[in-house]
């Protein structure tokens, strides 16, 4: 294996590009790859990397970028065009903004050559549309979950108060309404509320609820047309649901301002009964209550809805990193299907398996057919070292490779796992994911802010309807109508072809 680091201590290092040769001589095909590498380290002596060259008949060449510089990394790659054969994107952000200039003769469109390998063609239709540019797929993709959103509450709170789980957005608030006023934790004292938001609309609370209440996610389609997810009724039911919870003193009042940080101790400290988030969180904001309070305990509900509504959660584009195939580096089909074909290869389950959790007996051992990490600092040096920078190469993921599931720690990790993979059953997708509109790019940020400002407003009993009513109608003539229409005369043009 032929290996090209950055330093991460030196920033001349990222100039100046040193090769460490490590080859098995065994390898028939040298392909190159630049990816991005979250450890302090780079993978130069493992027995994985060594496994995927042997299983894909290549040598591999790999440029290995620091996390922090990738970014310039690949600008300068672009700017120069010394590409690899096989150049990742460091995270979706990163891949939409690259997008605003993307040359389609640059890279190979490879639509067309995926149902032709094994694995790859297993990779989700959806998340691949999602990376399209213009309607074409140019990229793998590394799977992230499509929504792991759900409420945390404090089960031995509701065993107190005779609460059930929530199934509709009544029982939310009956829940919330209890854990503030009925003394839950049973001290005599009125010093509980009954959830705890923090001032990201996407990731603080409210988005997670408007799911609830059927808002789009973003956007959606009404009379005909995409419209952005705040001019439909259900959004303006989730402002006025927790305009009330608000008013009635069952969430922080003061969660405008209020930092994630903040919103997390209230919840791990006994103050608040429930935070509304990643699921992921659960088992370790349990373990913080439990600090303190070694009776308490979290439980966890993912399928919530209006009465008589359907469950329903906002989608992410479901994918993190991309990587690409230019054509100055893949100059023949026969090029491109190789790079391709290392790509399928890694996909295979036993060669996932290692780069997720590396060598059984070494790194991790099987429990009920599940993987569980082998604990000692011997073995997790050898795990920072040889393979978690492995996770940089990794295409797709747990939905599309049957591989190994992880060893639950708890049976809260267990029902949180399982009800992060039930909401792929009720995604609400992002329809404008795929698309692009230049205003967007040129004003997105700002008219964004219109709209959540007046959100925060709204809620805060600071304007009335209409006067939200008075902000979308400035989003609009500020440039939101150009969006609506870019993104709309795209979003036929895809369906009608």
């Amino acid at each position: 294996m032929r290996f090209s680091a950055v330093g991460v201590l030196s920033l001349l290092l990222f100039l100046l590009i040193g090769c460490a040769n490590n080859t098995n001589g065994e390898g028939e095909k040298e392909i190159s790859v630049m990816a991005n590498v979250h450890t302090p380290q780079v993978a130069t002596d493992s027995p994985v990397l060594d496994q995927i060259e042997t299983a894909a008949d290549v040598e591999l060449d790999i440029s290995w970028v620091p996390d922090e510089m990738y970014d310039d990394k690949m600008n300068t790659v672009i700017a120069t065009e010394s590409y690899p054969r096989a150049m990742f994107v460091k995270n979706s952000d990163s891949y939409n903004k690259m997008k605003d200039s993307f040359n389609e003769e640059v890279y190979w469109e490879i639509s067309k050559y995926i149902e032709e390998y094994e694995n790859l063609s297993n990779l989700d239709p959806v998340v691949l549309n999602n990376t399209a540019v213009n309607g074409k797929i140019f990229a793998l993709y590394r799977e992230t979950p499509l929504s792991r959103w759900g409420v945390m509450y404090r089960k031995d709170w509701a065993e107190n108060l005779g609460i059930e789980a929530p199934e509709t957005t009544d029982d939310l608030y009956e829940m919330f309404r209890a854990f503030t006023e009925d003394d839950p934790d049973g001290n005599g004292e009125d010093d509980t509320i009954g959830v705890t938001l923090n001032s990201d609309l996407t990731y603080g609370g409210f988005k997670f609820v408007s799911s609830y209440f059927g808002s789009p996610n973003n956007w959606g389609e009404k009379d005909g047309k995409l419209q952005p997810e705040f001019m439909f009724p259900e959004y303006i039911e989730t402002m006025d649901f927790f305009k009330r919870l608000r008013d009635e003193g069952l969430v922080n009042k003061d969660f405008p301002v209020t930092s994630k940080t903040d919103q997390t101790e209230m919840l791990t400290s006994g103050k608040s009964g429930a935070l509304v988030g990643c699921l992921c969180n659960a088992v370790g904001f349990q373990d913080s209550i439990q600090n303190t309070n070694p009776e308490a305990e979290l439980d966890v509900q993912n399928r919530i809805a209006v009465p008589g509504g359907v469950p329903g959660t906002w989608s992410t584009a479901g994918y993190g990193s991309v990587v690409l195939f230019p054509k100055a580096t893949n100059k023949t089909e026969e090029d491109v299907k190789e790079t391709l074909a290392l790509f399928d290869k890694m996909m295979e389950p036993e060669i996932y398996n290692a780069i997720a959790y590396g060598i059984e007996g070494e790194h991790y051992e099987l429990v009920d057919g599940r993987a569980k990490r082998i604990e000692g600092e011997d073995v997790e040096a050898s795990f920072e070292q040889k393979i978690r920078p492995l996770l940089g190469l990794a295409i797709g993921g747990e939905l599309s490779i049957d591989a190994l599931e992880p060893s639950f720690v708890s049976d809260l990790d267990e029902k949180q796992y399982n009800q992060t993979q039930d909401n792929n059953d009720i995604l609400i997708h992002d329809p404008t994911v795929a698309l692009h509109s230049k205003t967007f790019g040129e004003k997105g940020v700002y008219l964004q802010q219109i709209i959540t400002d007046a959100t925060f407003q709204y809620m805060l009993g600071e304007i009335d309807l209409a006067g939200f009513e008075e902000a979308v109608e400035k989003w609009r003539k500020e440039g939101g109508d150009q969006i609506t229409q870019e993104y709309n005369e795209q979003y036929n043009a895809l369906q009608n072809n």
